[in-house]
């Protein structure tokens, strides 16, 4: 079934770009294409964050199957790009998505289903049991991203992948969380998602298909310890108490290889008195 082209729309989806008029071409290609043939009307909104290139000039000359706007977010990162994207967006069910659509669009269709259900946000998740992952990237970055997402567990929900560029919203919830979020860099997603979860929202993780794509612009060695800073400042922000992660606290960079090459420790139990009846219901594995 084709999307409708009449009545309101009902999906609007927002594609932060710096510098992608060499990907963007492709990936919108693949996105309209994609949203040509659900049930639902759709627009994209590609947010061109101070590009240098061409980008900008490619949107503005896009025609596709489904509308596509620009919006201009002068301010640098990817978190002030995504914020000026939601906030533009007037639908009932929001999301955002990475020029590169490094996450294969066949997740949209559930996504979608359970938006309509009312799950109030639905992020895709490559630690899902039922997730592909191809080419993921080296694995010092793989460390650093299974070392991030221990740290926020307790800010976003208990979610185990919170930097998949696949996250959608019922619209309302989506653009309150957005006017909140002041975090533009790299870990934008947690602060966003922690807005969310603070409302009483429930975070739904969906397996995806994901296929690295060169050309991304994050470094451990250059940005790991922007993310960290960027991490204490959301928990001070947050507006609410949530509990520490008692197996994974923050720990400077330096130590992430360290803490993660041995298995964690296993607490000792303490001895019973002679003659006490034992109350244990430790569980193997």
């Amino acid at each position: 079934m084709g999307t409708r082209r009449d009545g309101p729309v009902l999906l609007e989806i927002v594609v932060p770009a710096y510098n992608e008029a060499g990907r963007l071409p492709e990936g919108l290609a693949m996105l309209c294409g994609k949203l040509a043939g659900l049930p639902v009307r759709a627009e994209v909104v590609v947010v061109d964050n101070a590009s240098t290139d061409g980008t900008a000039g490619i949107v503005r000359s896009w025609d596709g199957p489904v509308p596509v706007r620009l919006v201009s977010c002068e301010r640098r990162g990817k978190g002030a790009a995504v914020r000026a994207g939601l906030l533009a967006t007037r639908a009932p069910y929001v999301g955002f998505m990475d020029a590169d659509m490094a996450t294969d669009l066949a997740a949209l269709d559930e996504a979608i289903v359970l938006l309509r259900e009312g799950r109030p946000v639905v992020v895709g998740s490559r630690r899902h049991g039922r997730s592909v992952v191809q080419g993921y990237a080296l694995p010092v970055r793989r460390l650093g991203a299974v070392t991030f997402n221990r740290i926020v567990r307790d800010l976003v929900g208990g979610i185990a992948d919170t930097q998949c560029g696949f996250k959608f919203f019922d619209g309302p919830l989506g653009r309150a969380a957005a006017e909140e979020l002041r975090t533009t860099g790299f870990s934008f997603d947690v602060e966003l998602l922690a807005h969310c979860v603070r409302r009483g929202a429930s975070v739904t993780d969906i397996p995806v298909v994901w296929r690295d794509r060169p050309g991304s612009t994050f470094s451990v060695r250059r940005h790991s310890l922007e993310c960290l800073f960027d991490l204490a400042r959301i928990r001070a922000r947050a507006g609410f108490r949530m509990p520490a992660v008692p197996a994974a606290p923050i720990i400077p960079v330096v130590s992430v290889r360290t803490m993660f090459a041995q298995p964690d420790p296993v607490p000792v139990p303490v001895a019973l008195e002679k003659g006490a009846p034992s109350t244990s219901t430790a569980k193997s594995g």
